[in-house]
């Protein structure tokens, strides 16, 4: 039987976007079968001490309630993955996610340390099938808050913190995992990867990274 990873990823709140943005936080649940009925059997929590840029940006705090004292005491990128990849363990996986900035994320910094992507397979992205389920222009695709309000499921917890973002995003899959067909694939064997944008969620009032977008001063 797989196991099914759904997990989120926090990063440091930067200005440049041609800058790789240190993953300060890692969260997961991991979802089973038993019984025939998915559940949610444990969960994943880990701080990342930035691996470019030692102390986190002016906004990088107040978006994601993460603080310098966290990350300074968080173990480093490499050993932080270690301890994800021997929690994910060794029955078949899948990853999933809310996006596919998250998997951009885990190769560039794979990359960066020279850690081999071998482990990254399997990725679902759950934005992608939660949309085409919803909609029919997919290049839209629905906010995680949207998403819970479409099935009436509130948010629990506080936005922008890994274990939170990955719990509400597990609910999501529960709802959906009998309507979607999971891919597989594997991050080493691709020719070339291009990252996405994946927010882009019209109007909406719920806008993920609106308040992000205030406090650079960027357009809405």
């Amino acid at each position: 039987m797989p196991t099914y990873i759904i997990f989120d990823l926090e990063f440091m709140v930067v200005r440049k976007h041609q800058h790789l943005a240190d993953i300060i936080e890692i969260g997961a649940i991991k979802m089973t079968e038993q019984e025939g009925t998915l559940v949610m059997t444990d969960v994943f929590h880990s701080y990342v001490k930035p691996s470019r840029q030692y102390k986190l940006t002016p906004e990088t705090t107040p978006f994601t309630g993460i603080t310098q004292d966290q990350v300074d005491q968080a173990p480093s990128f490499p050993e932080a993955l270690k301890a994800f990849q021997e929690w994910i363990g060794e029955a078949p996986y899948y990853l999933c996610a809310w996006g596919m900035d998250d998997k951009y994320q885990f190769i560039q910094h794979c990359r960066y340390h020279q850690i081999s992507l071998d482990w990254l397979q399997n990725y679902n992205d759950l934005q992608l099938a939660f949309t085409r389920l919803h909609q029919s222009d997919h290049r839209q695709r629905i906010g995680l808050k949207r998403a819970l309000d479409l099935l009436q499921l509130p948010f629990i917890g506080e936005p922008h913190r890994a274990t939170d973002d990955a719990y509400n995003t597990a609910k999501i899959f529960l709802s959906i995992f009998p309507n979607i067909q999971l891919v597989t694939n594997n991050a080493a064997e691709d020719q070339l990867y291009v990252s996405e944008m994946v927010y882009s969620t019209g109007s909406e009032e719920n806008h993920p990274f609106s308040k992000l977008a205030e406090m650079l001063g960027m357009a809405q």
